[in-house]
């Protein structure tokens, strides 16, 4: 087939976060300026594969978007066609597999190869329309960082400054009225975005899934510092982090959902043990969706470029059944397979770890 008729699919699944824009602006210019490719855009993540909603994108539409948070074509954490909720009654909503119908509308719109960008749940549903013959290419997005496959995932550091800037202006309040101070953060299961924002923002106190904590030492770290005349705590958690009885604190099932589970609320749930246990006055923040929103830092912008034109490449000239990915500095291929085979979480003695024990940051796993 002749590159002038190569036609591109690209979608943007999973949660939003800065600079899935430069992505679609990458992978597009690299496509239409080098390959004379026309470049489609799918609508709402793989909602829109499944419902046929898409549209040419030109060189018009690929200008002025690589400052631009969130993404043109919209996204969805709730159209895996293999588990998409279909309302069969008012109110009734039954989860079916509708992969046959992404198939379809894949082949009526005339395209040749899909450039899925997206997380761990995203390159899971490429890798599967994969072993249906379709020619697939990943782009790893999460702020979370837990695919294990490439080194950091663009979004991430975008989502860390958003962090940092929030312990900064917690700890003037904290200091001013001496209380511990609770930031609840995102990342699923994966505690990166609680690590490297508590290291940037200073924070006395970093909590993560993969490092099990107890009521005593969270307590004891909070009145040691009482103690020796620092009159407030800020403490960095992960939504993901595990209470002492080793249970997680879910705020909602969604079944919509592949994974049902919404993780959320440990922050409450260690603001009043902590006030309880010691007797100090203790506040707890919520960033939730903050984390995703705004215009992408500078490296993000770089990284995302770095991967749509890569991702460009082999969306014109193959490999397929690949993902873009950074490892050692250099843009590579790796296969979608091993991309998703784990996450990519911390290993208890990762160097940022014993970066931040080192500078006194507590895990609260003291003995």
């Amino acid at each position: 087939m002749g590159s002038s008729k190569l036609r591109i699919g690209i979608l943007t699944g999973g949660g939003d976060c800065p600079g899935l824009n430069a992505v679609i602006r990458a992978v597009g210019k690299t496509a239409l300026h080098e390959y004379g490719a026309t470049i489609i855009g799918i609508e709402d993540g793989f909602e829109g594969l499944v419902e046929g909603r898409m549209h040419e994108l030109t060189a018009r539409h690929l200008s002025g978007i690589l400052n631009q948070g969130g993404t043109i074509l919209g996204t969805s954490n709730k159209g895996d066609p293999w588990h998409y909720p279909v309302e069969c009654a008012p109110g009734k909503i039954e989860i079916q597999d509708t992969s046959f119908k992404a198939v379809r509308n894949l082949q009526q719109a005339g395209l040749d190869v899909l450039v899925a960008t997206g997380g761990d749940g995203t390159m899971h549903i490429a890798d599967k329309l994969g072993d249906l013959g379709i020619k697939v290419v990943g782009v790893p997005k999460t702020i979370d960082n837990d695919l294990a496959a490439t080194d950091l995932t663009f979004g991430f550091y975008s989502a860390v400054s958003v962090v940092c800037e929030s312990l900064d202006r917690l700890h003037t309040t904290a200091s001013s009225h001496h209380r511990v101070m609770l930031l609840e953060v995102m990342g699923r299961y994966a505690g990166w975005i609680a690590l490297a924002g508590g290291l940037a923002g200073g924070a006395d106190l970093v909590l993560i899934p993969e490092i099990p904590f107890t009521w005593e030492a969270v307590c004891n770290k909070v009145r040691e510092r009482a103690r020796d005349g620092k009159r407030f705590s800020l403490i960095c958690v992960a939504e993901g982090a595990k209470l002492p009885g080793g249970e997680e604190v879910i705020k909602a099932l969604d079944h919509k959902r592949t994974d049902a589970k919404q993780l959320g609320g440990i922050g409450a749930v260690l603001g009043r043990e902590i006030e309880a246990r010691t007797g100090l006055e203790t506040r707890v923040t919520v960033l939730g969706h903050l984390q995703r929103g705004g215009s992408p830092t500078a490296f993000d912008r770089v990284l995302a470029t770095r991967l749509g034109v890569h991702a460009g490449h082999c969306a014109c000239r193959g490999p397929y059944g690949v993902m873009a990915a950074l490892r050692n500095g250099e843009i590579i291929s790796v296969p979608i397979k091993e991309a998703i085979a784990k996450l990519r979480t911390i290993a208890p003695g990762h160097q940022l770890v014993q970066a931040a024990r080192s500078v006194g940051t507590s895990f609260g796993d003291e003995t």
